[in-house]
């Protein structure tokens, strides 16, 4: 788990991921980024509910298959706790049961991790501007 404080002026991310590769890589995109910064990182799902409940970042990139708690129930239980929490779901495919399990938790949008290059910094960007 790991913490960094963001301006004033940019959007606040929690990335919540197992895989540490992954992490370091969206890390690196958005720190390229004017107007993002990685508020902190978290690897089960346990840790990303403690660190949005402590944060309230702007935006919560959050990984569906993770140890302790997955991140769908990591969103609701999240989502319970602050209803404004604006949570991106990031996957490796698209399974029909995830995707509706992902909107009845609350989340507000949904990407596969191979159109991360492509849409993640829009998506964070129009979530993050709400």
């Amino acid at each position: 788990m790991e913490t960094a404080a963001a301006l004033p002026s940019e959007i606040g991310v929690l990335v919540a991921d197992d895989e540490p590769l992954f992490v370091e890589m969206i890390q690196a995109m958005l720190s390229s980024e004017d107007g993002i910064g990685v508020l902190a990182t978290a690897s089960d799902g346990r840790a990303a509910v403690c660190l949005a409940t402590e944060l309230h970042p702007d935006v919560i990139l959050m990984d569906v298959s993770m140890p302790i708690m997955d991140g769908i129930d990591a969103t609701a239980r999240i989502r319970e706790r602050d209803p404004d929490a604006c949570v991106l779901i990031l996957t490796g495919g698209t399974t029909p049961g995830d995707v509706d399990r992902a909107r009845k938790a609350g989340a507000a949008a949904y990407i596969t991790k191979d159109r991360i290059s492509t849409d993640l910094i829009s998506e964070i960007r129009s979530l993050g501007s709400k």
